[in-house]
């Protein structure tokens, strides 16, 4: 027929017109939703409806195989193909799944899930609703003034079918377990079928993952002194602090260790001073003592000390914390 062959052409069109090439299950998308659904996406996106026979025929005359379609058809109860030459696979999901709301479950509907009622106040007014809810094996009472589910309560199991007013009662709390919408099925892009699973990323924690192994990847390889551009920066900023604290306590003289080693000799110096009988201090050392006493009880007395002199325990945990490196912080300065 004719339009068999009008049909298969379009289908050959649409599939070369795109680099990634997707099945959707339009099944229970009411025809006016889908026209919208169709209108927002036909941007990024070209869908057309087709039986799958048709489809296997255009796909064969793209050169495709037949096991990736067949894979792209799993789940699909009325399959479309779809084709886009802007998005890639995990966009292409992201786009379609804007399309997918809950509505309320029909007689006949099967359960996508596990459905849970939890315990709670639903916030309606004493009536029939009370009957209603129990009559479907949810246990409801009034408290308060208001209808109360007294426990939770599990309605239905994956797979499971909806009979009677189940479906309506669960509407009325809130609960709209079938999910309609434009669903995709899979996609084929560079070869590589996709499907849903994969191309459900949840993008924060996929970021806080990423920063998380880079960190750890960077202090190792400071560790074992692996040398890249982006390590060397933080390996010599340790070794010139090794290479201080070795020569402070050689006690070898350059223009950057003599600062350190006067001012450590001037300390002990003054210590030394402070031991001895004032008879013995010149003027000078004299007024040195005085003069540094004097700062000492100064800040002792001032409301802004408000800590302790670090102990030498604690300088030495203070020189272990500088020798650690400080993970991404290092490589981004």
């Amino acid at each position: 027929m004719s339009w068999k062959k009008d049909t298969v052409q379009d289908l050959t069109d649409l599939i070369k017109s795109g680099d990634t090439l997707a099945v959707i299950d339009i099944h229970g998308v009411p025809a006016g939703a889908m026209l919208g659904m169709r209108a927002t996406l036909r941007g990024d996106m070209k869908i057309q409806v087709a039986k799958k026979r048709l489809m296997s025929i255009a796909w064969e005359r793209c050169g495709l195989k037949d096991e990736n379609l067949n894979e792209l058809f799993q789940g699909a109860v009325q399959p479309a193909l779809v084709s886009s030459s802007s998005l890639n696979s995990f966009k292409m999901f992201d786009e379609l799944k804007k399309t997918e709301a809950g509505r309320a479950a029909k007689e006949g509907d099967v359960a996508p899930h596990q459905i849970v009622v939890e315990k709670m106040d639903t916030g309606m007014p004493p009536g029939p609703i009370v009957g209603e809810l129990n009559s479907v094996g949810i246990p409801a009472k009034i408290m308060g003034g208001s209808v109360q589910i007294q426990k939770r309560t599990v309605v239905l199991e994956e797979g499971d079918v909806f009979e009677g007013d189940m479906g309506m009662m669960l509407s009325k709390i809130g609960i709209n377990p079938i999910v309609t919408g434009l669903r995709l099925c899979g996609t084929l892009e560079d070869g590589t079928v996709f499907s849903p699973s994969t191309l459900d990323i949840d993008y924060e924690q996929f970021e806080t993952d990423l920063i998380s192994y880079a960190a750890g990847a960077f202090n190792l390889a400071c560790n074992i002194t692996w040398y890249t551009n982006q390590t060397m920066p933080t390996i010599l900023a340790k070794a010139s602090r090794e290479a201080m604290a070795v020569a402070l306590e050689a006690a070898i003289a350059t223009a950057d260790t003599m600062p350190h080693l006067v001012g450590r000799a001037h300390n002990g110096a003054m210590a030394v001073a402070g031991q001895l009988d004032s008879d013995a201090l010149d003027e000078e050392l004299a007024n040195m003592l005085g003069a540094a006493a004097s700062a000492a009880a100064t800040a002792a007395s001032s409301p802004e000390s408000t800590s302790e002199a670090p102990t030498e325990a604690d300088e030495e945990e203070e020189e272990e914390e500088e020798e650690s490196f400080g993970g991404l912080g290092d490589l981004f300065g």
